[in-house]
């Protein structure tokens, strides 16, 4: 297996080097084929590392950045002033071939503007999409997108989003003829906004996609779409909808479970009592 380089923006998202310094370790701790290369202030970076005890590992190395872009900045403003930025000078490594990836938690915002301007869009495509994969209910994944990176959309960028995705399921999940849908209202034709109609009439004409039609937001993960397309704002509720009822859940198991324990502990175990809990 060839070695991967990723350029990670250390001092990005809502608790920066605390959190991705630890984060590299793990990384490197479960990927023997990886190579990481923290971008951010390497007066802040080397102690967390040293604490960590990265300090001798030779798959790991610091990139020394000067500035820092906030999650409250606005992009056009980061895109002008932070120009020796981690988030910058992450996506310039990738941009110069020293990484193959570059990974942050940073302002959205601000890493599509720096995308864009440091390493250009593919022809004919106009957009960047911020895209996932969503486990499904047969164990496999559907790719979704947009989450976010584009509040308002066109039909003809929904349509490259729908090429976008189509290439990720693909390559990424080995998918040979990926099933695309556009998430609606309702699966009925006749649903749905202008944008919707529109975007439908341009991928159903694309004779490259296997356009599958409408599909509704409680058939995200029933694993019917390979590729799922939407505009930014949509899918960014959509997503972080399920990312609540997913904590609801887990939290849920949580008490059952050490409501069990307890019951176990105490030598007096009542099943009925369990099941009221679970339920």
């Amino acid at each position: 297996m060839s070695i991967l380089t990723i350029a990670l923006d250390a001092m990005g998202g809502d608790y920066g080097p605390p959190e991705t310094v630890p984060a590299a370790m793990q990384a490197l701790s479960l990927l023997p084929d990886l190579n990481v290369i923290l971008v951010g202030d390497s007066s802040v970076l080397l102690p967390l590392i040293q604490q960590q005890g990265l300090d001798t590992n030779p798959r790991l190395s610091v990139y020394h950045a000067s500035q820092c872009v906030e999650m409250s900045e606005r992009p056009v403003l980061a895109l002008r002033h932070k120009t020796d930025s981690s988030m910058r000078l992450a996506i310039e490594l990738v941009h110069q071939g020293k990484a193959q990836a570059c990974i942050s938690a940073g302002n959205t915002g601000a890493l599509m503007v720096m995308a864009m301007r440091v390493m250009g869009m593919i022809a004919p495509l106009k957009r960047p999409a911020l895209c996932t994969s969503l486990p499904n209910k047969l164990g496999s994944h559907t790719v979704m997108l947009d989450l976010g990176c584009n509040i308002q959309c066109s039909a003809e960028m929904l349509h490259q989003f729908a090429l976008l995705g189509d290439l990720v399921s693909r390559h990424v999940h080995h998918v040979q003829d990926p099933r695309v849908a556009l998430l609606n209202v309702g699966a009925e034709l006749i649903k749905g906004s202008q944008l919707v109609q529109d975007a439908a009439r341009l991928i159903q004409s694309d004779n490259s996609l296997n356009y599958t039609g409408f599909v509704e937001g409680d058939q995200l993960i029933s694993a019917e779409s390979d590729v799922i397309v939407c505009d930014g704002f949509t899918g960014n509720i959509a997503l972080k909808t399920a990312e609540g009822i997913a904590r609801l859940f887990y939290k849920q198991l949580q008490v059952s479970i050490g409501s069990f324990l307890i019951e176990k502990q105490s030598n007096q175990p009542d099943a009925k009592l369990f099941v009221s809990h679970a339920s």
